[in-house]
């Protein structure tokens, strides 16, 4: 079910946007070659418990998990690019790191993912991630209300296209409210001027990703982590987002 929310409603969720942007901001800071994956999940669950925030992580268990995901924030690294399962990883210069967290606040939930390069960056991967970062921006720009949201979807694929990338609609944005994934659906791939309109009061997430090379994905004996078919990288970027009256609000805006 699709739900609106009241101007008021919205303002009570800015402190899980804001929460769920520091903790990006402070995780990207203290990321370096040499740190493990496990020292990012300690360290968001850290800031969690000092929030007095509830992880939307730890304990979900959709039908696409094998079993609950038991952490706090999803670390894909190099050719995972979803859904990255915290694991016994120690970060090698180069790598290409995606950085996905969601929490509740007050009974509200926010969104938001980034990727970065750990050390000496490739320029195949800054390139990756900046068009990753400018389809976001495309979406987050066709987010006007009496939009649909396939303007948004359109948005995304117009700029990854262009740039020679694929696309993959198996997994893309949704609503996000009291919990963590809820309705509508956003793909990364659509047409404009097709499907649910965009109405103020309309809180989503926005979230696209790319593959350098394809757009076929596979689950990881994890059970979690989906990696590209042929083992090429992936970028990951998302942004929680409200319709108002005057357009877009990103909730999840970082400093």
């Amino acid at each position: 079910m699709i739900e609106l929310r009241t101007p008021t409603e919205i303002q009570q969720m800015r402190p899980a946007g804001r929460f769920v942007a520091e903790v990006l901001t402070t995780l990207a800071g203290k990321v370096d070659v040499g740190m493990n994956l496990l020292e990012i999940d300690e360290l968001a669950h850290q800031m969690i418990r000092d929030r007095g925030a509830e992880s939307c992580y730890i304990d979900y268990h959709p039908s696409f998990g094998a079993s609950p995901f038991g952490k706090v924030i999803c670390t894909s690294v190099n050719d995972a690019v979803l859904h990255g399962l915290p694991h016994d990883y120690v970060l090698e210069d180069g790598d290409l790191l995606s950085l996905d967290f969601a929490c509740s606040v007050d009974g509200w939930v926010a969104d938001s993912a980034i990727s970065m390069v750990v050390g000496t960056p490739r320029q195949e991967d800054l390139r990756l991630i900046d068009v990753t970062t400018r389809c976001l921006e495309a979406g987050i720009a066709a987010a006007q209300p009496g939009k649909k949201i396939g303007d948004i979807s359109a948005a995304i694929s117009g700029v990854a296209k262009a740039e020679g990338y694929s696309v993959n609609t198996q997994f893309g944005g949704h609503g996000v409210g009291r919990t963590m994934h809820g309705d509508p659906h956003i793909p990364n791939d659509g047409r404009a001027g097709r499907g649910y309109p965009l109405k103020p009061g309309l809180v989503i997430a926005i979230e696209p990703w790319l593959l350098e090379s394809t757009d076929k994905i596979y689950t990881d004996r994890d059970g979690w982590t989906l990696r590209s078919a042929d083992g090429s990288r992936g970028a990951h970027m998302e942004h929680t987002v409200a319709i108002t009256e005057d357009g877009p609000l990103i909730l999840t805006a970082r400093d």
